[in-house]
């Protein structure tokens, strides 16, 4: 079994959608365990504020069936695949790790780095693994986000709770 973590993020019905991948991903992989969920502004385009979380879970799939999973949850909630890389989105979900992998073959590279580019990747994940070392630096997430440039991509800390849907969360 491996320690996967996802970022999921939505501005589209934000709470809506992430609700859906949360007990879509508790239906598929079991307990999960959530991070607080932050709210950000959009990034590289003019748009509503995303709301962002990390997920942890165990899973016996591989990278490319995990991914393939994400890209399923991702249609149920309408995804629109052909919309730029900067646009709104109902629910993106992203393969952030796969244990200490390190893989980059299209179409997934993990570490995704995102995780050292991103507040909205890297605080969450901060939170809920904060003695995990990241697989290419060998440094502790908690390191990275120690020296990350808060003021770059503020993030907020939000009440919105996903958790009255009965999934499985730790």
């Amino acid at each position: 079994m491996a320690r996967v973590y996802l970022g999921l993020g939505s501005n589209i019905e934000p709470q809506k959608n992430l609700r859906l991948g949360i007990t879509e991903l508790g239906k598929r992989f079991g307990m999960l365990e959530l991070s607080g969920i932050y709210r950000n502004a959009a990034i590289g385009f003019d748009g509503d504020e995303f709301l962002n979380l990390v997920v942890a879970l165990e899973s016996d799939a591989s990278p490319l069936a995990v991914y393939e999973i994400l890209d399923d949850i991702e249609r149920l909630a309408k995804r629109q695949r052909d919309a730029p890389r900067f646009a709104a989105r109902t629910l993106d979900i992203d393969l952030l790790l796969y244990g200490d992998l390190i893989l980059n073959e299209a179409p997934l590279q993990v570490p995704r780095v995102d995780i050292l580019e991103y507040s909205f990747v890297l605080g969450p994940l901060a939170e809920i693994a904060p003695n995990l070392r990241h697989p290419e630096t060998g440094r502790l997430i908690t390191e990275h986000w120690a020296e990350f440039d808060k003021d770059r991509h503020p993030l907020v800390l939000t009440r919105v709770s996903l958790r009255d849907t009965g999934e499985n969360l730790a």
